[in-house]
Parts: C-alpha cells; structure tokens; sequence
C-alpha cells in the first residue's frame, strides 16, 4: 500500500543523507518531490495544498536548517504532518449506550460491506462482547446468504432476514430480538446505494432514524481514490456518518482515499481491511499508518497480530529455542506456522522498517509458494535429520532433493538460510521477544534487533 507517495517521499530523502547542513532550495526541491507523489497516489488537491503548506512552513524554520541531521527532522515533520492528516489519534467505538449498540454498515455496492460486517464482529467477539448481525439489504438476496454464510464460519449470530420483507421489518425484529437475547451489540449490513439515489438514501434515512444507531460506518473501497470523498460526503449530509472502514488497503497502492478521508470530510477512519481472511482487519492508527507511508515500520501492529494468535506459552518455548543451539528443522517448521497464522508472509515483511527499499523483491515472491516448498524440503527429511541439522551430508542432501521434488542447490540454500537464522537469533535473543510471552510486549521499538543484514538474500529460492 502507498507504493506510489511512499516510492517519492524516499527518493526526496535520499538526496538528504549525510548532510550536515540544508538550504531552503533543498527544501523546496524535496516539497516538489512530495508534491508529485502525493498527486500520484490521487490525494485529494485541498489535502495535498495544506499538507505541504504546513509542512514547509515547518521545514523552513532554523531548527531544521541548521540542524546536524536534517534528514531526520525533516522525517519527524512528515510523521507529524501525516498522522495530522489521517486523523491525529485513534478514534474508537462508542458503547456508551444502552445495549445493544447498533452499528449501521453502508457504502456502494461491492465496497466490502458483508465481509467488514462479519470481519467487525469477529473484532468485537474477541475483544469479549456479544455480538449480533443481519442484512436488511433486500435488494441482494445473495448478500443475506453470504452474510448468514461467513458468520456461521466464524461462529457469530446472524438473525434471519428474507428478501420479501421491508428493510425497516427486518431492523425492527433484529434490534427486538437483540434485546430478548441480550446482545451487547447488533451490526446492520445494508444495501449498496449510490450517494445521488434519494429513494435509496431516504431508506437508509428512515433506517437509521428507527435504529438511532451508535456509529453509522462508510465502507469505503481504498482503490476509489479521490472519489471516496464524494461518496462519504455525500452520505454524511443524509446520515451523518460517524466514520468509516477503508477496505483492500493490501490492493491499494495509491492511497489516496486514506490521506483525503479524514481531512476532508472530518470523520475518523476506524478500521481498515488488509485482506480475504476474518483476521485481515485492524483498528486503524494514524501515527502507525504514517509509519508505514515513511517505511518506518509497523512493529506494534505486527505484536498485536502475533499476541492475537499466538500463546505465552508457544512464545516462551520459541524464546528458550532461539537462545539456545537446540534450534532444529522442527522447531523452524513451528515458526514457519506460527508466522502463517498472522498472516501472509509478504504482509507481514511490509511491517518491517525499511522494507520498502526491497519491496519490488517481496512483491516479486510467491512467498506462501516458497513457504510450500520449505515445507516439502524440510518433510523429506528423516527425523534424526530435522532434529539434527549438522548431519546433513552431501548424499543426505541428495536423497532430500530427490524426495521433495527440488533440487540439491535448493536444499543447499535452505540449509544455509536456516543456519544464518539460527545464529542471527541466538545474537538478538529470539524472535520470541516480541511475542506477549517474550517480554517485549508492545512498548515499541524493533523487537527484531538491529537487523544490520535487513532484506538479505530474500527473493531467491530457498
């Protein structure tokens, strides 16, 4: 996500390093740079025009040029600016009412609504409340099925809803039905409209007027661009919106929805979805995601996705493995496993500082694909192999290649990548630092270590 702005921002840095000292032309020459990107990745024009205003009014004070560092006061400025843009903290829900609190999902048709509705309430069932869906969208007989589908997956309530009724029939025997049941909260899936249908919007309107719900969330489809603007502010003048959900963001590499959102309309973006699976969906931070736009990383968003599927005691076991030369082919397909159950490989790297500079490698990758083969490599093993590593011998290489379907060079670099990790990971204490059972916790930083050998060798086969 972001490729574009992030691409210039780091090519307008770039010509910084290493100076000691920087005139108001480099400035100037760095603001041209974000500008372009920026128009690139179709941020909204007034966004664009502020942005830079307050950034080079910032940049152009002595403290930045005269500073020892340019390069990173200029960074700090950027951070600072962007969080500004997209919302300046975290907004979250609100539950002081009454139960249930009823949150109403609307948007365009096809902007992710029935996948964030059930995505939301996966969400909200993990955080322990007891959550309820429906789809009053009758004009889509196929979004009721799919809805009453994905939540039967995750095991979330879902009340019926037949296409033969009214939208405001369905909402009332739901929010009744809440009641009876006692749900903490109800979440209503509706129809896709355009902003410019008033029969649509006058329904939605009466819809929420029934439900008088807590949060009224725009689903809003990342790829939209400048036209999610439109869209939202379309919506907010009928319903008043609270905020909204950015979904695809994973497919996004503009990102111009997500920088024109907040600034413009004045609503917080609460959410965003990475992805197809129930996991692929984060409470979003505007300080994390400008983290992301400069490659700074997102390492607290990488902990919370590991805390969330991963135990203290499979972090514990992973620490003591990675301190110690017990560390084996067993234990490395474990971590291989545990990584996947966060999700895909490629996501995950993009969390890591500094990854952009090797992003076209990463994109490059069929990681899940390669991840395969370590797997078929590493199972042709024989157990005393897998356990003991240093046994492996050229004909025992040999007979793995010939059993996993790869070849002897491919077994050779799986050997060498498992030793390089294996002595890596003993230096930094364990990838299990940065696991809840680790003692990293999330008090920020790169649980990683220095990383001195970041993007090495990644993209080749294993």
């Amino acid at each position: 996500m972001f490729e574009a702005i992030q691409k210039r921002l780091s090519g307008a840095l770039q010509g910084l390093r290493g100076r000691s000292h920087i005139s108001e032309k480099d400035v100037e020459n760095v603001l041209n740079e974000i500008r372009t990107g920026l128009l690139e990745g179709d941020v909204h024009f007034r966004v664009t025009r502020d942005f830079l205003a307050r950034v080079k009014d910032r940049c152009m004070r002595e403290e930045v040029l005269k500073s020892l560092a340019p390069q990173e006061q200029i960074l700090k400025v950027l951070s600072d600016e962007l969080t500004l843009v997209l919302g300046g903290q975290n907004r979250g829900l609100d539950f002081s009412v009454k139960p249930p609190a009823v949150l109403v999902m609307l948007g365009l048709q096809g902007s992710g609504k029935t996948t964030s509705s059930v995505k939301l309430a996966q969400h909200l069932k993990d955080l322990g409340k007891r959550v309820a869906v429906v789809s009053v969208d009758i004009y889509r007989p196929a979004a009721m099925e799919q809805l009453k589908q994905l939540s039967s997956k995750s095991e979330i309530t879902c009340y019926p809803s037949q296409p033969d009724e009214t939208a405001q029939a369905i909402a009332k025997r739901a929010l009744q039905q809440a009641k009876d049941e006692n749900a903490e909260v109800l979440i209503v899936d509706t129809a896709g409209r355009l902003q410019i249908d008033e029969a649509l919007m006058k329904e939605l309107q009466d819809i929420c007027e029934f439900l008088n719900p807590v949060e009224k969330l725009l689903v809003v489809d990342s790829m939209m661009g400048q036209q999610a603007v439109e869209v939202a502010e379309g919506f907010d003048r009928v319903v008043s919106l609270t905020g909204s959900i950015l979904t695809k963001l994973d497919s996004d590499t503009r990102g111009g929805a997500a920088l024109s959102l907040v600034s413009v309309t004045g609503k917080p973006i609460k959410f965003i979805g990475t992805g197809e699976r129930p996991t692929d969906f984060e409470v979003f931070h505007p300080d994390r995601m400008a983290s992301r736009i400069l490659d700074m990383g997102d390492v607290l968003s990488l902990i919370e996705k590991a805390e969330k599927v991963i135990s203290e005691d499979e972090a514990r076991e992973a620490a003591q493995k990675f301190s110690t030369d017990s560390f084996n082919f067993e234990d490395f397909q474990k971590q291989l496993k545990m990584m996947s159950r966060m999700g895909s490989m490629g996501s995950l790297l993009k969390m890591m500082p500094g990854m952009g500079a090797i992003k076209d490698q990463i994109d490059s990758v069929d990681t899940e694909k390669e991840l395969g083969r370590v797997n078929a490599i590493i199972n042709s093993m024989t157990l005393q192999e897998r356990r003991q590593p240093d046994v492996l011998n050229g004909s025992r290489r040999a007979r793995i290649a010939r059993g996993s379907g790869r070849t002897v060079s491919d077994v050779n670099q799986l050997v060498k990548r498992f030793s390089e990790a294996r002595k890596m990971m003993k230096q930094m204490g364990g990838l299990g630092k940065m696991f809840k059972g680790g003692g990293g916790g999330s008090g920020g930083g790169n649980p990683f270590g220095g990383g001195g050998k970041r993007g090495k060798g990644f993209g080749r086969k294993f």
